[in-house]
């Protein structure tokens, strides 16, 4: 397995993990972020998104399904900039950033692991055309 596809699988992992625990449980979860108790089910949609996107990473990882791995670059980058978004602008809880950054962090990873071994960036337009 390449590099890149090992990060990509250890972000599909910790996705599966975090998925059901929102799911089944969101209150003892997020409590040790300061994020109070959501009474909404719109937390535990969120889990089981987040639960079929790892599943949908780890089976990118095994195929080494690179276009997958520069999208989710892409869109992982993208979650930051959305959390950070919501946290400034609809007062969303400050440590929704603490999220957004593992997502990032899992990015650059997968990116440097992507131009390393695949020899591809991450750029949207060219998703799938080798940089070399």
């Amino acid at each position: 397995m390449s590099p890149a596809a090992r990060s990509l699988q250890a972000f599909g992992f910790y996705l599966c993990v975090l998925g059901p625990g929102l799911l089944v449980a969101p209150g003892p979860l997020l409590a040790p972020f300061g994020i109070a108790a959501p009474q909404e089910v719109w937390v535990r949609v969120a889990g089981l998104l987040a639960l079929v996107i790892g599943a949908y990473y780890l089976v990118a990882a095994r195929h080494e399904f690179v276009p997958l791995m520069q999208a989710s670059v892409v869109a992982r980058f993208g979650v930051l900039v959305v959390f950070t978004g919501l946290v400034l602008g609809a007062g969303a809880p400050l440590a929704l950033i603490a999220f957004g950054l593992v997502d990032a962090a899992a990015a650059v990873w997968t990116a440097l692991a992507l131009r390393r071994s695949h020899g591809v960036g991450a750029n949207p337009r060219t998703i799938g055309v080798p940089t070399r």
